[in-house]
């Protein structure tokens, strides 16, 4: 049986994945699950655009930071992550992925991102120039 995925948005999606389920020879050791649906390209350009503008803006405890540096630090603040000592000194976050989080976890990031823009004067540009939708 090849591996079956798609969106459930209305009912008929549902009748679809039971009898995808129906079909399913219990016996064949499969597992199943159900995950929230993964960000969409609009919300990565949208989270790029925005690390852009605050990595061209903010000074950070007297560093410039470029735009992956602001991803670890606003998925940390979302995430609740923790730091353990570095093997060599320092610390090390133990981090997470963002390309595999929900649209929910990304609205969740973009609500961060833009409380701490508020606070510190930056400046979005233009969604149009981004090619994101605002």
């Amino acid at each position: 049986m090849t591996r079956p995925s798609f969106p459930l948005r209305n009912e008929m999606d549902r009748q679809r994945a039971i009898a995808l389920l129906q079909k399913v020879d219990l016996s064949a050791g499969w597992t199943w699950s159900l995950k929230e649906e993964a960000r969409t390209d609009a919300q990565n350009r949208r989270m790029w655009a925005m690390l852009r503008d605050i990595s061209r803006q903010v000074e950070w405890y007297g560093q410039k930071l470029d735009d992956t540096d602001w991803k670890h630090i606003f998925s940390a603040s979302v995430q609740k992550q923790r730091a353990v000592p570095g093997l060599d000194g320092g610390f090390v976050v133990l981090g997470i992925s963002t390309s595999k989080q929900s649209k929910k976890w990304f609205n969740d990031m973009f609500e961060v991102m833009e409380a701490f823009a508020a606070e510190h004067g930056v400046r979005f540009t233009t969604a149009n120039y981004w090619g994101i939708a605002a």
